[in-house]
């Protein structure tokens, strides 16, 4: 073979994205893609409540991606990590269930799995480089495999130079044809799973601003709670 013909046909580097199918991960996929890789997303079912996976798979091949893994984590998440965190009565400032935090490392050891499979020596994700989550991610993934780098966007000075804002993200997608919600984005994160849902930042800051009542997924509004107890009975197999 010729020498051009061998450069055409190098192979691309791979990557394994953590995908959640929202505007910052849509726009990382595609610039991931645009800079040579070979994106693999990745979108951990670890209990979220009313998520299409499906839905996830068809925008990720749409905008690029070479193959989208939807993997049911929920059995590892609670067994090994809910189970053990309620055993060690883990809190954080004695009232955190620590909901987020237990289930990173489950995601994390899963992308690297994927990972291997595909033989991706890559992994990315869409944490802030100012949060807590790029700690886990990171310190996870060099745990179980420090040959693979981690690719970190919102640490990158070319992607923060170039998306500024909200509004840098969405004129990428108008240009690359990147659907997008068209909903308001609230001004407050959310994180659930099977053992918890929490809201922080944004609005929330304020302490006198109520939380809204369909942030009550899991739980009732006091408002709507009935006002007789209920009783609930519960049985253990094996003690």
């Amino acid at each position: 073979a010729s020498k051009k013909q061998k450069t055409d046909g190098a192979a691309k580097p791979r990557v394994v994205l953590a995908y959640s199918g929202g505007l910052d991960t849509s726009v990382i996929l595609k610039w991931l893609s645009e800079k040579g890789y070979d994106v693999i997303c990745f979108c951990a079912n670890v209990g979220q409540q009313g998520e299409d996976f499906e839905a996830i798979k068809k925008k990720a091949i749409s905008c690029g991606a070479i193959a989208c893994e939807c993997p049911d984590l929920r059995e590892d998440f609670v067994t090994g990590y809910v189970f053990e965190s309620i055993k060690c009565n883990a809190l954080y400032e004695g009232r955190y269930l620590l909901g987020t935090s237990i289930a990173r490392p489950c995601i994390a050891k899963e992308q690297i799995r994927i990972a291997r499979s595909y033989g991706a020596m890559y992994v990315a994700h869409g944490a802030t480089g100012k949060g807590n989550d790029q700690v886990r991610f990171e310190m996870c993934a060099q745990a179980l495999a420090p040959d693979v780098t981690t690719i970190a966007p919102w640490r990158d000075p070319e992607f923060i130079e170039s998306f500024k804002g909200r509004s840098d993200l969405l004129a990428y997608c108008t240009k690359h044809g990147i659907p997008v919600d068209a909903k308001p984005k609230a001004n407050y994160s959310v994180d659930e799973n099977l053992f918890h849902t929490s809201f922080e930042s944004g609005m929330l800051e304020d302490a006198n601003c109520p939380p809204e009542a369909s942030m009550f997924k899991m739980t009732v509004d006091p408002k709507d709670a009935p006002d007789k107890a209920e009783k609930v009975e519960m049985e253990f197999k094996k003690g």
